[in-house]
């Protein structure tokens, strides 16, 4: 199978001005793969949180779950079901008076696809065995043959149209199989949407109304693989998506603002759409919990680099997505070691949220997926650390004070804390 999507190239940015690059990735309307664009010159200082903490109405609250009768619901065309609440999930706890809190690292996937490189189970095995949780972005669509094409509508493209290829009917069962092992495990299901539009008359130019439309197709095409593909014979997923689904990422991130405001209507919790930010604990906007890539202390340099595989790969290489071999090794390491710059900073100072962003893919190698491996070996298991999902995440904030999350927002990255003048 083809390449599955490209993410838009923030450069390097210096620490002076921790400028932030945005993102930006090219679309076309025949199927075909997206190509990134080069880094874009305009440059958007980080906003600060409200004064409230961002803490809004709407959206983001937690429904308590239903008590389960021990009994197995399929639900539609028998395409998901619901089978209780979910596996290995931890208790969120309130933070005691003066207890340092988690340092919460999240490892996110866009478009979660099980193509022939089989790294989509090869992560799933990676969290198994190194205590961690993953959030995996689902593209709606790779549940859609391409000769049902024509059913997927996006907004402001012909029906059919997608920059990004359909999955093949081998890769669409592969993917149901790894989707439901990775529910079970106690990972996160959420969307990367569908048709990876970016740029012009993409997400970044859709109403509200459009991204309500994307956003219902999503849960369509998970919802009724069945009816779309004709595997009658294969088992439901594990889960009601209508209460799975409460996040996702938005293709090159863009267009925030209108997505924040439909997926209010859904009353999801959190959002990962965000181009960047700073190294800092999470507030909500419109409600919701804001989880952005964030700027890492490039190795060997006065850079940052946004927490994303592919801003290393553009910084490396480009946009050539096979560059010089005899590179790769050095730029693993150098990965490798951005991520770990960005974990140690918080680990040893404000205890802030790591969030990764990945794409299942084999650029430079497959160089990304061998740092990210490094990586959550490296981390995953040492004294504090909690390696979650978004939505466990969004569970354990949920459960804290307002007012310690306010002066957690205000601790700079590398700060040393007595946390007894902030968990109080």
């Amino acid at each position: 199978m083809s390449k599955r999507s490209a993410l838009g190239a923030p450069a390097l940015v210096t620490v002076a001005a921790l400028a932030l690059g945005l993102t930006a990735c090219g679309s076309d309307d025949q199927g075909g793969d997206g190509k990134a664009a080069a880094p874009s010159q305009d440059a958007t200082q980080p906003r600060p949180a409200p004064p409230d903490g961002g803490a809004g109405k709407g959206g983001g609250t937690p429904k308590p779950e239903e008590k389960w009768d021990g009994k197995v619901k399929v639900l539609g065309d028998g395409s998901t079901s619901y089978t209780g609440p979910q596996p290995k999930q931890p208790k969120p706890v309130r933070l005691k008076p003066g207890e340092k809190p988690p340092q919460f690292v999240v490892f996110s996937w866009d478009g979660a696809l099980e193509g022939d490189d089989h790294l989509f189970s090869h992560f799933r095995e990676v969290a198994e065995q190194n205590n961690a949780k993953m959030t995996f972005f689902l593209t709606g669509t790779y549940l859609l043959p391409k000769t049902k094409a024509s059913m997927y509508k996006p907004p402001q493209h012909k029906p059919g149209a997608s920059a990004i290829s359909y999955a093949t009917n081998e890769h669409i069962k592969d993917t149901l199989r790894q989707v439901r092992g990775a529910w079970l495990d106690g990972n996160e299901i959420g969307t990367h949407f569908n048709g990876h539009f970016c740029g012009a008359k993409g997400g970044g130019d859709w109403s509200v109304a459009e991204w309500k439309s994307e956003i219902e197709q999503a849960y369509s095409f998970v919802q009724n693989w069945k009816t779309n593909t004709g595997y009658s014979s294969l088992p439901p997923l594990p889960f009601d998506y209508k209460k799975e689904l409460v996040g996702g990422r938005a293709p090159c991130l863009e267009g925030q603002e209108n997505l924040l405001t439909a997926a209010k209507a859904f009353n999801w919790r959190y959002d990962a759409s965000s181009p960047g930010d700073f190294q800092i604990w999470p507030s909500k906007k419109n409600g919701i919990w804001n989880f952005p890539l964030q700027l890492l202390p490039y190795p060997q340099s006065e850079k940052q680099v946004l927490s994303m595989d592919f801003n290393f790969l553009y910084n490396q290489s480009g946009d050539n997505t096979k560059g010089d071999p005899a590179k790769y090794e050095q730029w693993r390491k150098l990965t490798r070691d951005g991520y770990l710059n960005g974990f140690n900073r918080v680990y040893h100072g404000s205890r802030a949220p790591l969030f990764v962003g990945n794409h299942f893919e084999d650029w430079n190698g497959g160089i990304y997926m061998k740092a990210i491996e490094d990586v959550v070996k490296s981390v995953c298991k040492r004294d504090g650390v909690r390696c979650v999902s978004f939505k466990q995440l969004a569970d354990w904030l949920d459960a804290q004070d307002p007012a310690v999350l306010e002066r957690m927002r205000g601790l700079d990255p590398a700060q040393i804390t007595d946390w007894a003048t902030v968990v109080k």
